[in-house]
């Protein structure tokens, strides 16, 4: 089963680009982010048409996370505990049925942060104690989990091209990489990082600068496997092809394989 995440920047600009890729890496499972339209708005139809389920949790002009999936979605949950004030539509979580047990899915769009010395960085950190605190009261289910999506977070140095551009960003603190190394201590695996530990695996690419062209890129979008999903793991890979796509999204599809 191939279970994927993409951070698409607008449904609605992305959806020929989007269904190509369905038709060429054929995933069973895609997490979708900041979709920037309402659940109504969602481009349903087409995707229905291909084959997938649709879970939706939208937010007008910003954020907004989907699922897509061949199987049936059930247990369908927006909206991440922890802050029932918290407006932005950031978390949606489903649960599919696979042979070998249930397979729980979570798409992320986690705060970008910046700038630094605001309110936003703050919240930030706060969504990540909440998410951090959401993965560990799923751990007991015992089910294979996998948190998918843009998590606004360079681990390491090697995941960015120029490493010292990003020293005064939000996605280069060290309490913004702490936070994914504490949901990784819960026992959750970078996919990607299980499969290949070479420097130079980019997700995202600015349009400004002539960011892809130079290769000036880093890696921002994580699949984090539960440990049952982590013994379930095949490969990992990232499709940076579709960046040069016509109209592309800054981020590419980051992808697993697991054997359910």
């Amino acid at each position: 089963m191939i279970i994927a995440t993409w951070n698409v920047n607008s449904i609605k600009i992305r959806v020929e680009n989007t269904l190509a890729w369905l038709k060429e890496r054929d995933p069973d499972i895609v997490c979708l982010q900041e979709l920037k339209c309402v659940d109504e708005a969602f481009p349903r139809e087409p995707f229905e048409a291909a084959g997938y389920n649709v879970a939706v949790h939208g937010q007008k002009t910003y954020n907004g996370v989907a699922i897509l999936s061949k199987h049936p979605l059930e247990d369908v949950t927006p909206r991440l505990p922890g802050d029932e004030s918290d407006e932005q539509s950031r978390y949606i979580e489903a649960v599919v049925s696979t042979p070998s047990g249930v397979l729980r899915v979570g798409s992320i769009y986690l705060p970008n942060g910046n700038p630094l010395g605001t309110e936003k960085f703050p919240y930030k950190i706060a969504w990540m104690n909440r998410l951090i605190a959401h993965a560990r009261n799923r751990l007991p289910l015992e089910e294979a989990f996998v948190l998918c999506g843009d998590y606004n977070v360079i681990p390491m140095p090697e995941d960015a091209k120029n490493p010292k551009d990003w020293v005064n960003d939000a996605l280069f603190q060290p309490e913004s990489r702490g936070k994914l190394r504490e949901l990784a201590a819960l026992g959750f695996t970078d996919a990607i990082r299980a499969c290949d530990t070479s420097p130079g695996l980019f997700s995202f690419w600015d349009y400004q600068a002539g960011a892809w062209q130079r290769n000036n890129g880093i890696r921002i979008d994580h699949l984090m496997l539960s440990p049952l999903a982590a013994d379930r793991l095949v490969t990992a890979g990232i499709d940076k092809h579709v960046r040069a796509l016509e109209k592309p999204s800054d981020h590419v599809p980051v992808w697993c394989e697991l054997r359910l």
